[in-house]
């Protein structure tokens, strides 16, 4: 997932999908405590799209604000 394409998406998409990541890198910390996560490179993956998703979000209430 690229900036690109988060930017094209409503707020509300975007909200649902750092929803999506935070239950993702959950379940990734759970299997691996457990030991049962095999592609360890997932969980940075997940942890900067979730990143990603909370700067774009900020960046469009900063713009948001500016507007009014």
């Amino acid at each position: 997932m690229n900036a690109a394409e988060l930017r094209d998406k409503t707020p509300d998409q975007l909200r649902d999908e750092l929803a999506n990541l935070k239950k993702e890198a959950f379940n990734l910390r759970f299997q691996q405590a457990t030991g049962q996560l095999e592609n360890t490179a997932r969980m940075r993956k997940v942890r900067r799209d979730a990143a990603r998703v909370k700067t774009i979000l900020n960046e469009k209430a900063a713009a948001a604000a500016a507007e009014a």
